[in-house]
């Protein structure tokens, strides 16, 4: 088969379609035929050499795809060759095949093609543990997530909506805060031209947000600390802006608020497993419903990965951008 590899880390030129062994499904898992994959920052953050794949896991970028299950490993039960599929992964997602444990497995959900199911698996595992079960956002409540228009954000708004809160985005550009409230955002922060604490209490009467999802990191960590509500929590997903921040613990203590902070690439098999069982259990049905859609910019073939990442980098897109194989092309 072919893969995206890394001979050697650098900028989007360093990543080379090239041909590599087939992977083998191991005991409990199963041999994908990849139609095509996503593309996160975690990928960009590997190809620059600073986010190495967990132990045992493919070599090759990628943490999400979709196509049809090519063959079954020892002990698998409940998939069969043929089935059409989406699947969180630790890497191997910019190649034609990977080997998935089933806990990671996702069927396609009704109404959607099997390309735009690979925009699915990461951002819904990432938003649904985090904003959901960590974060336990209610209706009724003020969620603040920071760049709005982003994969990540584009889910969020939605499944923010869907339970009934009330949503409040940042993103740098009045065309993506458009799309933003077609999703359903009520609350549009252009970061660039509005600080977004003050728009916060504005529009909350003081009261704060209930719930951030914050990719930014240092660089946010005490404004997003001053717009938390009381009883408020914040969770932190990315390091965007930086790694290392001072946080104001009175003015934590004070508001009873928390602050979490979670990836998701190297959590054990049986929690990724318990995530994606509630995904399905919780997002499948309102994805299959219309209520809620996956987000494409653009799909790109899987050779041009090297663009894909340029435009990623850029953050000229708004929602997935998507890597297509060639035999799927």
């Amino acid at each position: 088969m072919h893969a995206i590899t890394i001979p050697e880390p650098g900028g989007p030129e360093a990543l080379v379609w090239a041909e590599v062994p087939d992977p083998v499904p191991g005991d409990g898992e199963v041999l994908v035929e990849v139609v095509a994959g996503a593309v996160n920052r975690a990928d960009v953050l590997q190809r620059q050499g600073f986010y190495d794949p967990p132990p045992g896991a493919s070599p090759y970028p990628g943490l999400e795809c979709a196509g049809r299950i090519a063959a079954l490993g020892p002990g698998v039960t409940g998939w069969a060759v043929g089935d059409e599929v989406c699947a969180l992964l630790s890497g191997g997602g910019y190649a034609e095949k990977v080997a998935v444990p089933t806990g990671q497995l996702l069927p396609v959900p009704e109404g959607v093609g099997l390309v735009e199911a690979a925009a699915l698996p990461e951002v819904t595992a990432t938003v649904w543990s985090n904003v959901f079960m960590v974060s336990h956002l209610r209706p009724g409540e003020t969620f603040l997530v920071h760049g709005g228009s982003s994969g990540i954000g584009t889910m969020a708004i939605q499944l923010a909506k869907a339970v009934g809160a009330r949503v409040a985005v940042t993103a740098g550009s009045p065309e993506k805060l458009a799309r933003c409230a077609e999703l359903g955002a009520d609350i549009l922060i252009n970061y660039r031209e509005q600080d977004f604490v003050e728009e916060i209490r504005e529009n909350t009467a003081g009261a704060g947000a209930d719930v951030i999802l914050d990719l930014i990191g240092a660089k946010y960590l005490d404004r997003n600390v001053q717009a938390l509500a009381v009883n408020g929590r914040l969770a932190i997903i990315g390091l965007q802006g930086g790694a290392k921040g001072e946080l104001n613990l009175g003015a934590l203590l004070t508001k009873r608020a928390a602050v979490t902070a979670t990836s998701l690439r190297g959590r054990p098999l049986q929690e990724k497993a318990a995530i994606v069982a509630a995904v399905r259990e919780h997002v499948w049905p309102l994805i299959g419903g219309g209520v809620v859609k996956p987000v494409v910019d653009r799909a790109l073939p899987m050779p041009d990965a090297a663009e894909a990442h340029r435009v990623l980098e850029s953050s000229a897109h708004i929602g997935k951008v998507l890597l297509v194989a060639p035999a799927a092309g």
